[in-house]
């Protein structure tokens, strides 16, 4: 578990904001951190309090030591630290919002304790991993990858190509990697994404890359209990469609549902984020006038 003498919430940059009788987390993905939620937290203040906080490879936490590549190379240890800072908070009950990485993070974390959580909103979550590289016994390769009767998004051969960029070309990377997972048609989500890639160091966002793209969670979706949205973009570089119907199918002992969102790109809250929030107030019924959002919450 992450820790400092201040606490983990010091640690990870936490603070709740706005009010109401429920709470909303919001976790953001791999190479993001909070700021990634600044265009729905004003609509999400005004009925909940919203936790947001930075996972502890991000660019954002200033103190390099609180990443450890050993304890990080799995998924269980950033649910323990979510599970931790909820409990600093005294946080149960909550609408979890979990985006990329963190859908299953959050997934990982209702399991340990579902008490903590009402419900489950993944945001291009993916649960798919375990394929090995040059018989290496860690596994870096796979969230996203494509194999026979599933299809993760991206072929073994181009992820393995991307990890061997990162450090040696981190600059090129960053740019790369952004326009094509943040929807190379909206310069603004690109630039934003891309320069939050560069504010990680090489060294851990290659670290992070391979327990993301090394991930196996399969497992973990028959045992979630709590009710879940899938909120799926249309056309996402990194998870297709078919990804979003996989976890709804294995998903058994909870109610899940998925909601497509017609766009391109893989950050629905940066790139389309009025569509986004018309989407969520319809999921969690926050919005009795709709035709106000614009208005409110550019």
């Amino acid at each position: 578990m992450l820790g400092t003498e201040k606490g983990i919430s010091a640690a990870m940059n936490a603070r709740i904001i706005g009010s109401g009788n429920e709470a909303i987390v919001l976790a953001h993905g791999y190479g993001a951190d909070q700021s990634f939620w600044d265009k729905i937290t004003p609509c999400l203040t005004l009925s909940y309090r919203v936790l947001v906080f930075d996972w502890n490879f991000s660019g954002a936490v200033k103190d390099p030591n609180l990443y450890d590549s050993d304890k990080y190379s799995s998924f269980d240890a950033f649910s323990d630290d979510l599970i931790a800072l909820l409990d600093e908070f005294r946080l149960q009950g909550s609408v979890f919002m979990g985006h990329s990485m963190s859908g299953m993070i959050g997934c990982i974390a209702s399991v340990k304790r579902p008490e903590l959580f009402k419900r489950l909103i993944l945001i291009g979550a993916s649960p798919r991993g375990g394929w090995h590289i040059r018989r290496v016994n860690v596994m870096v390769i796979g969230r996203y990858l494509n194999e026979e009767n599933y299809i993760g998004g991206f072929e073994s051969s181009a992820i393995e190509q991307m990890l061997s960029n990162i450090e040696p070309n981190f600059m090129e990377w960053t740019s790369c990697f952004a326009s094509l997972i943040a929807n190379g048609n909206n310069p603004q989500a690109v630039d934003k994404y891309e320069k939050s890639l560069r504010r990680m160091r090489p060294e851990v966002a290659l670290s992070v890359a391979k327990t993301v793209f090394g991930s196996d969670q399969r497992h973990i979706l028959d045992k979630v209990t709590i009710p879940c949205t899938i909120i799926q973009p249309t056309n996402d570089a990194a998870v297709p469609n078919s990804v979003a119907e996989y976890m709804r199918e294995k998903m058994i002992k909870g109610e899940t549902t998925i909601e497509k969102i017609d766009m391109d790109g893989h950050f629905p809250h940066l790139s389309a984020h009025i569509q986004f929030l018309k989407l969520l107030g319809t999921v969690l019924g926050f919005y009795p006038d709709m035709e106000s959002l614009s208005s409110t919450c550019n």
